[in-house]
């Protein structure tokens, strides 16, 4: 069973979970949003260490040291892309992402992070900033992936998820999600 929370705050700043979350695009590289928050207070190095690892595509996911932060992880979800291939791939009009996109990117980052044996993770809400799409989505495809993965591994080593969001609003909508079985 994985334990799924919701709490206002900076991704960059969740020193008790083994591993964050970084909302990527499918070049690796960490410019703005929670990518710039997190290579602000790790350094550079996460970025290095990740754009080594790319291009991925959309959906994956790549697992990172943490630089400076109080984490032993970054994991970099590819949830919105801007390359010409990642052009190709559907996504919902108006946005940079869909809800299968982001599914596929939480689910790969709690394999990746299961594989470290990271027991907690925070993600934040994927691909809802500069990638466009409406948070309500986003919540239920994230959740439902967690819940997926819980259910076909009842023995991974992550016990813990905690999406950390912008808004009182933003976590009584994830809060609402986590809470329905």
């Amino acid at each position: 069973m994985i334990e799924i929370d919701a709490r206002v705050g900076d991704i960059a700043d969740q020193p008790d979970v083994d591993a964050v979350v970084n909302a990527a695009n499918t070049e690796l590289w960490m410019g703005s949003g929670v990518a710039g928050a997190l290579k602000r207070r790790g350094g550079d190095e996460i970025e290095r260490e990740a754009v080594g690892k790319g291009p991925i595509a959309l959906g994956d996911a790549v697992l990172t040291a943490a630089g400076r932060l109080p984490n032993r992880h970054v994991l970099h979800a590819a949830a919105m892309g801007y390359r010409a291939e990642d052009d190709t791939i559907p996504k919902r009009p108006g946005s940079r992402s869909s809800a299968a996109i982001i599914h596929a990117a939480t689910l790969r980052c709690l394999v990746l992070a299961d594989e470290a044996g990271d027991a907690s993770v925070a993600f934040p809400a994927l691909a809802t900033g500069v990638g466009g799409f409406p948070l309500e989505e986003c919540a239920a495809a994230m959740v439902g992936a967690v819940r997926e993965y819980a259910r076909a591994h009842p023995e991974s080593a992550v016990r813990a998820v905690r999406f950390v969001v912008r808004s009182a609003e933003d976590e009584a909508t994830f809060s609402r999600y986590a809470a329905a079985r």
